[in-house]
């Protein structure tokens, strides 16, 4: 059973490094609703401000900063899944262990 664990986590951690990788690029198909609804807004402050002859400098800075929340949001989800997955490792050698002292092969 832990095998079929470890290859679910692995499969997580894939999506969530390919995620990551997809924030650093500026995409925003991995942003959570909420994060989207805030990148929009900032957008649109940002081109009323334009549109008014005034800079997008602070929009952009809006924009920045949700970015990099998203990116950290998503670095923690990762390192909590590699913790997971070394969990899940070190019960796997304990109980091999543990049968192989106990006799069992």
């Amino acid at each position: 059973m832990a095998s079929s664990e470890i290859r679910r986590i692995d499969r997580e951690i894939r999506k969530t490094t390919n995620k990551l990788e997809a924030v650093r690029r500026g995409e925003w198909w991995p942003l959570t609703s909420r994060e989207r609804l805030a990148m929009t807004r900032a957008m649109a402050g940002g081109a009323r401000n334009v549109y008014r002859g005034r800079s997008a400098g602070g929009a952009e800075d809006r924009m920045d900063s949700i970015g990099s929340a998203a990116e950290t949001r998503l670095n923690a989800e990762l390192n909590a899944l590699y913790i997971e997955r070394r969990r899940l490792l070190t019960e796997q050698a304990r109980d091999k262990a543990a049968k192989k002292s106990s006799g069992w092969w």
